[in-house]
């Protein structure tokens, strides 16, 4: 009797063997190759940029194959920028929400897998009863009322022989890497946003200063020309113009201040403030420093460090376990239960002799006719799995344009600062020969109009030109992925199937 008890035991443990290795249903993924691409552009990128002088005025240099740090931003060199975006990481309740919901698909993770084991439930019933008399009473205590106590214990189970469950728990582990990259996304997303505010914020400064530049050399101008006038020496409609161009000028600066203070107002929301509790820091170009060297990943790696990419691949992953979840809904469903318990009138007598039951239920399923429910759904699962595939394409081609394009940005507005900065000193040196002539009496008032609006034409496309080189940089640290995988402040990206605490022969 023994033997045959160790041979059943033996045979059901090579069983749940059998079916735990059995192989899953459906396609198992594999990430797709990176593109074979040996640079961004379609022209090669020389190796240093333009330099110009001013703050943004230096040359860069392309580092190929140099890793992002992950603070990228400590690159500007401004304590003041550091110190928003810690409070911004710390505060904003994006990042928060980002990371709620990365909990929230973790534990959906694991709650799937409590399907590979058995589910016990334990019962305990207790009821009052009355038998009718005209069928007898109730044996043993001859008696119409009586009490009935049943505790039992019922376990049951559905083995994974198709690997439907497994699936099932791989789609979910994918959607949590899934939100794993959308919490990058979200760092990547807030920290580039609140440098590229702050770098606007120093660009409208910069234009103010310059704008409140010209109006003090339109002022002075004015006061020569209205001297002139007490001589006769020009008419009332030069004054008057110049009155005009003065105003002009000064009618520039609320425009500006007024985005100034929006932009003020977006760097509050992204740092996690009210409007009325932005900081007190004041930035402008010259509290900034480009950095002289530019990291610049391989082509080959980008697929890795973008967070979107990486989002969309687990999206594919997702769609692909899916397919094998439909098929396996397609095949016979096993499952095994069984109870165990007792039932007495009384509970001293709830575990004596004669009142144990047990039930023991193996049950097998297989769906004859659905009018091809099950068919239908299983190619539904593939054109999601196609649909995932184009859109995985479509934001790696995304990726690398973006990076091609902030590429192209920083040599070509390298070199749009070189010429703002040699337009500019022109514009100056004619504008004050012209004020030297307009003070002699040698030049019309035409002639200072029109070295002023050139010099103030080109004092601000400087100040544009040299905020572009900032917002370039940043654009392409954002495109390449920003170096979250180096960043110490946030854990590092698991994989799905380090997620997982089952069994490695559980796992798909």
């Amino acid at each position: 009797m023994a033997g045959a008890c160790k041979s059943l035991q033996s045979g059901l443990a090579t069983l749940l063997l059998l079916l735990l290795a059995a192989c899953a249903v459906g396609p198992d993924f594999k990430r797709p190759p990176p593109p074979a691409i040996e640079r961004f552009t379609a022209d090669p990128l020389p190796a240093f940029t333009a330099a110009a002088r001013g703050p943004g005025g230096a040359a860069q240099r392309l580092d190929l194959g140099r890793d992002i740090p992950g603070e990228w931003w400590t690159l500007f060199r401004s304590p003041a920028l550091d110190a928003l975006i810690k409070e911004a990481l710390r505060r904003s309740p994006t990042i928060t929400a980002a990371v709620a919901a990365l909990r929230q698909a973790h534990e959906l993770t694991l709650a799937g897998q409590g399907a590979f084991f058995p589910l016990v439930q334990a019962e305990f019933n207790a009821s009052r009863n009355k038998t009718p008399g005209v069928l007898g009473p109730t044996p043993q205590s001859n008696a119409l009322y009586y009490n009935l106590y049943t505790p039992q214990l019922s376990v049951s189970y559905t083995p994974d022989v198709f690997g439907g469950t497994r699936r099932t728990v791989e789609a979910l582990a994918a959607q949590e890497e899934n939100q794993r990259f959308q919490l990058e996304a979200a760092y990547l997303t807030l920290t580039s946003g609140l440098v590229a505010a702050v770098i606007g914020e120093a660009e409208l400064r910069d234009q103010i200063a310059a704008t409140e530049k010209i109006i003090a050399i339109e002022r002075e101008s004015l006061d020569i020309l209205r001297r002139q006038l007490a001589f006769g020496q020009v008419a009332d409609a030069d004054v008057a113009a110049q009155r005009a161009a003065l105003a002009q000028a000064q009618a520039t600066l609320p425009p500006l201040q007024k985005q100034v203070a929006q932009e003020r107002d977006l760097i509050a929301a992204l740092v996690g403030r009210y409007p009325r509790q932005a900081p007190e820091t004041r930035f402008d170009l010259a509290s900034l420093r480009l950095p002289p060297d530019v990291p610049l990943s391989l082509p080959s790696r980008l697929v890795e460090q973008r967070p979107d990419i990486r989002a969309a691949a687990a999206d594919l992953h997702a769609a692909s376990a899916e397919i094998g979840v439909a098929i396996a809904n397609m095949l016979p469903d096993v499952s095994l239960s069984a109870n165990v318990g007792s039932s007495a009138l009384t509970l001293a007598s709830l575990f004596g002799p004669g009142a144990g039951f047990w039930t023991v239920v193996a049950d097998a399923t297989q769906t004859v006719f659905d009018a091809g429910t099950n068919v239908h759904k299983t190619r539904a699962a593939k054109a999601a799995f196609d649909q995932a595939a184009a859109q995985y394409k479509e934001t790696v081609i995304t990726a690398f344009q973006n990076v091609a394009d902030s590429l192209e940005a920083l040599k070509s507005d390298a070199d749009a600062l070189s010429a703002a900065v040699a337009a500019e000193a022109a514009a100056k040196i004619s504008l004050d020969i012209a004020r030297r002539q307009l003070a002699l009496g040698a030049v019309s008032y035409l002639a200072i109009l029109q070295a002023e609006q050139t010099y103030e034409q080109a004092l601000i496309n400087r100040v544009q030109a040299e905020a572009a080189r900032f917002a370039d940089t940043t654009a392409l640290f954002q495109a390449l992925g920003g170096g979250w995988w180096n960043r110490t402040d946030v854990p590092p990206a698991e994989t799905a199937r380090s997620v997982l605490s089952l069994p490695a022969a559980l796992l798909p």
